[in-house]
């Protein structure tokens, strides 16, 4: 009875010494998510959002149709799916270090000691004796061998969990993939329809310099105005047709951004930029900040991430305390092969390690202390995302109902701008307004359009990013 105690004093001393020094990080006292406000400070909207489904939120078949061919084709969606893979395959991994061990052995070997040496002397002795031994060759062996890693302390089935978890957020990590493909392909769809516009409204004021330079020509030849004024439509013009040319080289562009998402080679992008100002989404509710966290794949994936961190401190924690592990082996075990067939061959052993480290622990603190700062650095980080997708969801409403207002004053700044060209020609050929006055006119015209149509693909961008911000069709 007096030694079963001083054994069990030794092991739970060795036990208190293991986790002597463990002090760890504090942990941050406050978290971002439980602070989020009940509801958006500039929306009465507080309904629950419906779920977001890409098909029905983008309604134009053209765009639908890019879309499904880049959720199929895209390589970096496909790296991610290996990544996932990878990340199964961990799980399995971890799954099968709490499992029994088999390994099945065999070995066939020879050895001659020397004759000056006490196995020479013995094999001499061993030829001398009446009984005569059969003779020996070496060591001979067919085992099968066993061993199991007890757990009590959960640190391998806690390692299996994490990859479970790290798993789950490469599969929210697939999810933030796809939301962001498909709104940056819906984006780059858009934007090459205003390219269209604005490469149409471009020819249309090159055709009216044109009339313009024409006029001023006339009017030159009649002496009312001289080459300074055909100078200056001229410069005009060839600053519109450069303008074409640069507008040219973005669609080009844009197409092919467009191709490379969908792992296609370059080719020509269907579209009809026609329907531009007549583009319409689904309307959906913003629902409450609070479903951001449900929601957003990426706050998803920081949430499983934070998981797994946390299950790499008891882990590093458990590598303080014993390893016990039980190692068992039967077999048939000879110095000769002719042997090996009886069962006096026969050999077994069954064991178990009890390994605790004491001395020089500083690997193991490291260790536990590392999984601590990681696990704070992935509360900072799940604080981060929360926080970030919140202002997402703000700056693109708010700019959404900017740009709605800004795109109706546009809208009037054009409609005066165009018929001051009407106006401006007309006193310049009754000679009640200087040429100036006709370029001028022009230019601003031009400008009133262009930003127009800028004005347009920035709230059709805010459309797109309001999907992506309430957390996108990736179901």
């Amino acid at each position: 009875m007096k030694s079963r105690l001083i054994i069990g004093f030794g092991i739970f001393f060795v036990l208190m010494v293991g986790m002597l020094g463990c002090t760890v990080a504090t942990l941050p006292s406050r978290s971002i998510s439980n602070n989020i406000p009940s509801k958006y400070s500039f929306n009465r909207d507080s309904s629950i959002t419906e779920t977001i489904v890409w098909k029905k939120y983008f309604v134009d078949t053209n765009l639908i149709k890019l879309i499904d061919e880049a959720l199929i084709n895209n390589q970096e969606l496909n790296i991610m799916l290996r990544e996932i893979e990878i990340s199964r395959n961990e799980i399995m991994a971890r799954r099968g270090e709490y499992q029994p061990f088999g390994f099945l052995a065999g070995s066939l070997g020879g050895d001659k000691s020397g004759h000056y040496t006490w196995n020479g002397v013995s094999e001499e002795d061993a030829k001398t004796r009446a009984d005569k031994l059969p003779r020996y060759i070496g060591d001979q062996m067919l085992q099968a061998t066993f061993s199991w890693e007890l757990d009590p302390w959960k640190k391998l089935h806690n390692a299996k969990d994490a990859a479970v978890k790290r798993y789950m957020a490469a599969n929210e990590g697939r999810n933030f993939l796809m939301t962001n493909l498909i709104a940056e392909i819906a984006s780059s769809y858009y934007e090459l329809m205003v390219l269209d516009n604005q490469l149409a409204i471009v020819q249309q004021n090159i055709t009216t310099q044109k009339d313009a330079l024409e006029m001023v020509k006339v009017q030159k030849d009649a002496a009312r105005v001289n080459q300074l004024a055909v100078n200056r439509f001229m410069a005009q013009l060839l600053n519109t047709e450069n303008l074409k040319f640069e507008i040219q080289q973005q669609i080009t562009e844009n197409e092919n951004r467009i191709n490379f998402l969908t792992a296609r080679y370059p080719q020509e992008i269907k579209r009809n930029s026609s329907n531009l100002n007549t583009a319409q989404f689904l309307k959906i509710s913003t629902g409450i900040p609070a479903q951001l966290l449900a929601n957003r794949p990426d706050i998803r994936q920081a949430e499983q991430e934070l998981e797994a961190a946390k299950l790499d401190v008891s882990v590093a924690r458990a590598n303080f305390y014993p390893n016990i592990t039980l190692r068992a082996g039967i077999g048939l075990q000879a110095f000769n092969p002719i042997f090996l067939v009886n069962p006096k061959s026969i050999a077994f052993n069954f064991l178990g390690d009890l390994v605790q480290p004491l001395i020089n622990k500083n690997a193991v603190k490291a260790n536990y202390h590392n999984a601590n700062e990681r696990q704070i650095q992935a509360i900072h980080k799940y604080e981060q995302v929360v926080l970030n997708a919140y202002l997402e969801v703000m700056n693109q409403l708010i700019g959404n109902k900017n740009y709605t207002e800004s795109f109706a004053t546009k809208s009037k700044q054009v409609e005066i701008s165009s018929n001051s060209i009407e106006i401006s020609n007309s006193l310049f050929i009754s000679a009640r307004a200087d040429y100036t006055e006709v370029l001028f006119t022009q230019r601003e015209a031009l400008e009133a359009k262009m930003e127009l149509l800028e004005t347009r693909k920035k709230l059709l961008n805010t459309e797109v990013n309001i999907y992506k911000a309430l957390g996108g069709g990736w179901r």
